[in-house]
């Protein structure tokens, strides 16, 4: 593990090396991060590129995923993130935080961030989890007007600008369909329908959008799950898995808690029960290296 300020990859190339993975990898799995831990444990699984999850982030804060964390917070989070790892970082942007101009500012703000590409969806502010009911959706022109602008605003051409559909709930999959083709048009680079609610929905989507999709997937939520090996069958670029970390931690945490709680002592811990071992997966031995040897690493 490197140090942060000795990142393998510069923040300008996470954008080029993403697109990269997009140009050669079949389908890009993202598991969910929401803090560095989990974004670590990610990028030491193996994985060669992680998702910052907007619902993840909220619950980090102790809010649900109902649009009440702000540009600030998100991007705050984003750079913590990405400074922490040398895998590109994709990010949720929510709706952008406003209208294009304010649309523009946050892809300025993600990029600065180290960030290789965000998303940003059709819903009404405040939006909220596309796996709850009650959305609603913005008219087209708006929704491509925030599009254009992110295009526009974006300094690094290799910057995804990822456009998210939540129609499905409002309008139906024709509509949807019609909204990521449009978008396209304006400039997107990768389309994400959230929320098909049928395996013949999810089939679809690939085949009638014109360009590369995204796939979400997310446990108990509206979308059939299906395996990877399908997503990529099908035609999907990229599949993320933003909640399986977050929920299993909670699950954890409560079990770890009550054995806390009946036992009272530590006892049933799960992974390394080594001090300096846990702190390796923090970049223990490259931080007291650059301590001793007193120069800066390249």
């Amino acid at each position: 593990m490197p140090l942060h300020s000795a990142n393998a990859v510069s923040r300008l190339s996470a954008a080029s090396r993403f697109r990269e993975l997009l140009r050669t990898q079949p389908c890009l799995v993202l598991p969910g991060a929401y803090d560095c831990i989990s974004a670590l444990a990610i990028q030491q699984a193996g994985f060669p590129a992680a998702y910052m999850t907007g619902a993840g982030t909220a619950a980090s804060m102790g809010y649900p995923d109902i649009g009440l964390v702000t540009l600030t917070e998100m991007v705050a989070n984003a750079s913590r993130i990405s400074n922490a790892l040398s895998i590109p970082l994709i990010s949720d942007a929510d709706t952008g935080y406003g209208n294009e101009v304010n649309v523009a500012r946050t892809v300025m703000e993600f990029e600065r961030a180290g960030v290789a590409g965000i998303h940003i969806e059709d819903q009404v502010f405040p939006k909220r989890c596309g796996h709850l009911d009650g959305k609603e959706t913005v008219a087209r022109d708006e929704f491509l007007a925030k599009i254009r602008a992110a295009v526009a605003a974006r300094t690094d051409a290799n910057f995804l600008i990822i456009a998210r559909t939540d129609s499905i709930a409002t309008h139906g999959l024709d509509e949807a369909i019609t909204r990521s083709n449009l978008a396209l048009e304006a400039g997107a680079d990768l389309i994400f329908v959230e929320a098909p609610h049928t395996v013949e929905d999810i089939r679809a989507i690939p085949k009638e959008v014109a360009g590369p999709t995204l796939l979400n997937q997310v446990s108990g939520g509206k979308t059939p799950q299906v395996s990877f090996q399908e997503a990529a069958e099908y035609g999907f670029k990229v599949v993320l898995t933003p909640g399986v970390l977050l929920r299993n931690a909670i699950h954890l945490f409560d079990r770890v808690l009550d054995d806390l709680k009946r036992e009272q002592k530590v006892a049933n811990v799960t992974g390394s029960d080594n001090v300096k071992k846990n702190f390796e997966r923090f970049g223990l031995s490259e931080w007291l290296r650059f301590q001793e040897e007193g120069t800066k690493p390249n």
